[in-house]
C-alpha cells in the first residue's frame, strides 16, 4: 500500500529534527511540529485506505 509507505517516509524524515529539538533548538521544534502535521494527514489517509479495502471485500 503506496499510502503506508509515504507515511513511514515522513516519519523515517524527521529523526534527526527530533533529537535536535530535544537539545534545545527551536528551529527543530518548529520543523517537527510542522513534519507532525503531515504525518497525522498522512495516517489519516492510511486509515480512510484501510477501510476502502475493508469495505470492498
Amino acid at each position: 500500500m503506496q499510502e503506508y509507505e509515504d507515511l513511514k517516509v515522513l516519519v523515517a524524515e524527521i529523526e534527526g529534527d527530533i533529537s535536535k529539538a530535544e537539545g534545545g533548538n527551536k528551529a527543530a521544534g518548529t520543523r517537527v511540529r510542522k513534519q507532525m502535521q503531515k504525518i497525522k494527514q498522512a495516517a489519516q489517509v492510511v486509515r480512510n485506505r484501510v477501510l476502502e479495502i475493508r469495505s470492498t471485500q
